[in-house]
């Protein structure tokens, strides 16, 4: 009697070790949880079996997975939460075994699976699928009819068996939720990139800028090389990212290389990779900049920085669409759109030697040229109150304009940074303010007495004091719509005194009525 006690707890632990394998075996439930009834058929001399599932949106239970039961007898399975043996065990969350399931009236057979047997000689062990606390399904077997205690015995195993998919399933809702999480991330970033990257994030309404909207937008779609010409601070790497971001290539990667900084014998191993070994310090192979923008585009700026050696390898990637790894012998093959950028003259460089002829060539398939700031003083307020909005939005401050002085220093200067120097000029205006008004004594001194700047230069203290004191009169005229009285009081100071420093500095109040 012992001897078949061992033996049965040993076939019991050989099939729990077999179905705990098949459960954990693959990411595909279904699949998992067909091969846990087979093995329950094997092992346990079930008839039939089904795993069940509790929709918690509509209280349903359905058959999800079925060993022995027809495929339209399967479709019958449906409960409502404390219908049947399966949904009042999914309701109270306690397992529940049936001896002879003709003699239970909650036993419906819904399914009809059992119609033809004899009801009398079959057993059904019915236990819930706990996650923490909460019931998400049922696991049910037939068995031929046993006694009490091996029920119990079956019970107490099918627990740990449904412990185990019960695991499974939350493990999988787990997974199912964090992928839906990332899906929904991926669009959202997705969105912002184009959002970010449209053509209607390079600000400009001048001519020239037109021109170049209209050069971005006939390009974009196409796979043709770029070359991005301008001086420094014009937002080249801005159009490369609309280009990119508004192509075919858009989902694939965007690769961004400057040039300039990177070391000169550094240059090939960063651009076409290395193999393991190919220097002191190769410790592992490494793929280059072009293999990690397979697919999509790269952005090589200040690319006249190259040297001539880097240039006869970078020529060759262009034109055979191939590369090798430094110290390494197979031909490795991409497929790329090149973006290449410069404020250098190329053509006087191609002269000079500095420059392949034959690159400048394949490069300047599709020249764009940027005009600097100071060619675009259209655009100057247009950017100057769209970097105020920015970073007044960043640093969490209320202002409102830009003053009319401030406006006039703005417009005056030459701006031999571009934008990105006005970029800086505004986010350190708005750090300085401390009212609703960006005024002129918030700009950089540049702006306001650089004699070479083409500026207007502050000749004395007299000069300096008329200069703030006209500013401080026509912000509180804007404020008070020209009435003289309130912008009196706003200034704290009489409303004669007001009007005498008016007509001193000739401004006319009712042209801010």
């Amino acid at each position: 009697m012992a001897t078949n006690s061992t033996a049965h707890n040993s076939d019991r632990m050989t099939s729990l070790y077999e179905i705990t394998e098949a459960i954990h075996s693959s990411l595909d439930m279904r699949k998992s949880l067909y091969k846990v009834l087979d093995l329950l058929s094997e092992h346990l001399g079930m008839g039939r079996g089904s795993i069940t599932l509790l929709n918690p949106e509509t209280s349903e239970i359905h058959v999800e997975v079925a060993h022995g039961i027809s495929s339209i007898e399967k479709t019958r399975g449906r409960y409502k939460l404390g219908e049947g043996v399966t949904g009042r065990v999914i309701e109270s969350g306690r397992p529940m075994a049936i001896p002879h399931i003709n003699e239970e009236p909650l036993f419906l057979d819904r399914m009809g699976a059992r119609s033809r047997m004899d009801k009398s000689k079959i057993s059904f062990i019915c236990v819930p699928i706990k996650e923490g606390g909460r019931v998400v399904g049922a696991l049910s077997v037939d068995r031929a009819s046993e006694s009490a205690s091996c029920l119990d015995e079956d019970v107490q195993f099918l627990t740990v068996i449904s412990s185990l998919i019960a695991q499974k399933v939350s493990l999988l809702d787990k997974i199912n939720r964090e992928r839906d999480k990332l899906r929904e991330e991926n669009i959202r970033l997705r969105r912002e990139l184009d959002k970010k990257y449209s053509f209607t994030n390079i600000i400009g309404n001048s001519r020239k800028m037109q021109e170049v909207f209209y050069l971005i937008t006939q390009v974009a779609k196409s796979n043709a090389n770029v070359l991005l010409l301008g001086e420094s601070g014009t937002g080249k790497e801005l159009v490369a990212n609309a280009i990119h971001y508004n192509s075919l290539r858009a989902d694939k990667p965007l690769v961004k290389v400057n040039c300039a900084a990177l070391p000169s014998n550094l240059v090939e191993a960063e651009l076409f990779g290395y193999e393991k070994g190919a220097f002191t310090g190769a410790v592992n192979q490494k793929a280059g900049k072009f293999e990690l923008a397979n697919g999509g585009t790269i952005f090589l700026d200040e690319i006249g920085a190259l040297a001539l050696e880097s240039q006869t390898k970078l020529l060759r990637v262009l034109q055979e669409r191939e590369l090798e790894r430094l110290g390494g012998t197979r031909s490795i093959k991409v497929n790329i759109r090149l973006i290449a950028a410069t404020n250098q003259d190329l053509a006087g460089a191609v002269e000079n030697g500095t420059f392949r002829e034959d690159l400048f060539y394949r490069l300047n398939v599709y020249p764009i040229y940027l005009p600097p700031l100071r060619e675009r003083e259209a655009d100057v307020l247009l950017l100057a109150d769209y970097f105020l909005e920015k970073y007044a939005s960043e640093y969490g401050k209320d202002i409102k304009r830009i003053s009319t002085p401030a406006i006039e220093a703005l417009t005056q200067y030459h701006w031999p940074g571009n934008v990105r120097e006005l970029e800086n000029c505004m986010e350190r205006a708005v750090l300085l303010c401390d009212d609703h008004v960006i005024h002129s004594y918030h700009l950089p001194p540049t702006l306001q007495t650089a004699k070479e700047t083409g500026t207007q230069q502050i000749q004395s203290l007299k000069d300096a004091v008329e200069r703030f004191e006209t500013e401080l009169l026509i912000d509180a005229l804007k404020s008070s719509r020209g009435n003289m009285r309130k912008a009196a009081k706003a200034l704290h100071t009489t409303e004669r005194i007001f009007g005498y420093k008016v007509r001193k500095y000739g401004i006319n109040p009712r042209q801010y009525r």
